[in-house]
C-alpha cells in the first residue's frame, strides 16, 4: 500500500489545474446518447474516470484515454447493465442510470460505492424517471428500469441536487416533448454538461440556473469534441495548500468566480488573493485568522468538497471558527485524523468547532475519504516534522499528478510503496 510522506514548510510556484473531476463524470455516461465518436480534451487521469471508462467498455463502447484526452466510440452499445463490482468503485456511478436508459430503454444496475460520506439516496433521479414514463423494480440493492418511452414533463426537485439534474438532462434528451427541471443545481458543472450536450446537438437551456430546459431530439444526436472546465474543488485545495504552509501560490487555468465562497474566506483568514481571467494566486506570510461560520451550501454558497481543507487551514488559525455540514452527514471523518497532528476540533452532529494551536505536529494518519484525504495533505504542510498518509486510492480519486504538483511548489514530499 502506497504512502505519502510530506514534511511541512512555505511553497512556492505555479500550477495549472486540471479538468474537473465532477465534470467528466457526466459528460462520459452522456457519450452513449449519440452512435458516434466523441473527443474529450482536458480529462484528468483520475481513478473515477478510469473507472468510468471501464463501465463504458462494458456497455460495448470503445473508450481510450492519451495525455488527457479521452476518446470514446459508443456505436456498438450492447448492453443495457452495469455489474456490481464496477458501480461499487465510484459514489457517481449512478449517473449512467439515465444515459443507460435513454440509449437501450431499459437500464439494470446497483446502487453506486464510493466515500462513505453517509447515507446517498438515489430517490430524486429515481422518482424524476418514473415521472417521465420509466417502470422501475427494486431487489435489495438491484434496481431496474424500462422505458420503451420517455416522456418530457415538469420535474420540480424538492432540493437542487447536482446528479439527479445530470440524470435528467442527459435522459431527457431522448423523450418526446420538453422536459422542464424546477429547482435545478445550479453548479457549474452543470453548465459544463450543458455544452457538452448542445455541441452534440441536443436542445438544451437554462444550464447554471434553477430551471432547464430540455426538448428531446436523441435522432438528432451526433459524436462532438468538448474541454472539460477546470476542476474548482482542485483549485480551491491548492490555494487551501499555499494558505496552510504560507508563501505564494497561483493556480493557472483556473475561473476566479468558480471559488468566490472560497476565496472569500480565504481572505478572511488573513491570505492576499490576487485574480485575473484564468488564474488565481494566493499569498500568505502573515499569522492565520479565524474566519466567519463556515456553512456548506448548494452552489453558489460554500462548496462542501472545499470543507475539509479549508477546515485544516483553520487548524493554525488564531481563535475559533464554527463548520456547518449541510450536504453530507458524515464529513467529518477526517477530524479524528487532524487530531492526530494535534488540531483542537469539537464535533456535535453537523456542527463542527475548530480551535485553533500553536503547532500541529507530523504524525502517520489515514485517508478516509477523497477531501478529507485532502484535508491531511493541506495540514501536513503546516506541521513540525513529517507526516505519513495512508489509503492513498481516496485522493487518486479526485487529485492529478498531486506529488508532481506539490513538489513543483516545493514541497517536499514523496510517494513510497
Amino acid at each position: 500500500m502506497p504512502v505519502l510522506n510530506i514534511t511541512g514548510g512555505p511553497v512556492s510556484g505555479t500550477i495549472r489545474a486540471h479538468g474537473a473531476k465532477n465534470s467528466i463524470l457526466p459528460i462520459l455516461a452522456a457519450t452513449l446518447l449519440n452512435r458516434d465518436v466523441s473527443v474529450i480534451t482536458n480529462c484528468p487521469d483520475l481513478a473515477d474516470v478510469r473507472s468510468s471508462l471501464k463501465i463504458l467498455r462494458h456497455l460495448g463502447c470503445k473508450a481510450e484515454y492519451a495525455d488527457g484526452t479521452v476518446t470514446v466510440d459508443s456505436s456498438g452499445v450492447t448492453r443495457a447493465d452495469i455489474p456490481e463490482a464496477l458501480m461499487r468503485e465510484m459514489r457517481s456511478s449512478v449517473i449512467f442510470l439515465g444515459a443507460v436508459l435513454a440509449r437501450t430503454g431499459r437500464a439494470d444496475m446497483s446502487r453506486p460505492g464510493g466515500c462513505e460520506l453517509g447515507t446517498r439516496p438515489i430517490d430524486l433521479h429515481l422518482a424524476a424517471l418514473k415521472s417521465m414514463g420509466a417502470e422501475l423494480s427494486e431487489n435489495g440493492s438491484d434496481i431496474s428500469c424500462r422505458a420503451s418511452r420517455l416522456t418530457g414533463t415538469e420535474i420540480i426537485l424538492s432540493f437542487p441536487s447536482v446528479g439527479a439534474t445530470e440524470n435528467i438532462m442527459i435522459a431527457a434528451c431522448a423523450a418526446d416533448g420538453v422536459t422542464t427541471v424546477k429547482n435545478a443545481a445550479r453548479e457549474p458543472e452543470i453548465e459544463d454538461l450543458q455544452a457538452y450536450l448542445r455541441a452534440m446537438g441536443a436542445d438544451v437551456t437554462g444550464g447554471g440556473t434553477s430551471t432547464v430546459c430540455i426538448n428531446g431530439c436523441m435522432d438528432k444526436l451526433r459524436g462532438a469534441e468538448h474541454r472539460v472546465m477546470p476542476d474548482r474543488i482542485e483549485t480551491a485545495t491548492y490555494l487551501c495548500a499555499a494558505a496552510m504552509a504560507g508563501g505564494r501560490v497561483t493556480v493557472e487555468d483556473a475561473v476566479p468566480e468558480h471559488n468566490s465562497a472560497v476565496l472569500s474566506a480565504l481572505s478572511e483568514a488573513g491570505c492576499e488573493i490576487s485574480a485575473r481571467r484564468g488564474a488565481i494566486s494566493l499569498k500568505r506570510y502573515k499569522p492565520l485568522r479565524p474566519v466567519r461560520p463556515v456553512r456548506t451550501m448548494p452552489y453558489p454558497g460554500f462548496p462542501t468538497d472545499a470543507q475539509s481543507p479549508l477546515m485544516s487551514v483553520c487548524t493554525r488559525a488564531g481563535g475559533v471558527t464554527v463548520f456547518t455540514e449541510n450536504i453530507f452527514e458524515s464529513r467529518f471523518r477526517h477530524v479524528g485524523e487532524l487530531a492526530r497532528m494535534g488540531a483542537d476540533i469539537r464535533i456535535e452532529g453537523r456542527v463542527a468547532v475548530v480551535f485553533g494551536v500553536n503547532k500541529l505536529y507530523g504524525a502517520r494518519v489515514k485517508c478516509e475519504d477523497l477531501r478529507g484525504g485532502a484535508a491531511l495533505v493541506v495540514a501536513a504542510l503546516g506541521t513540525e516534522g513529517v507526516t505519513t498518509i495512508s489509503h492513498l486510492t481516496h485522493i487518486d480519486r479526485g487529485y492529478a499528478n498531486l506529488t508532481e504538483n506539490l513538489t513543483a511548489l516545493g514541497v517536499n514530499i514523496t510517494r513510497t510503496p
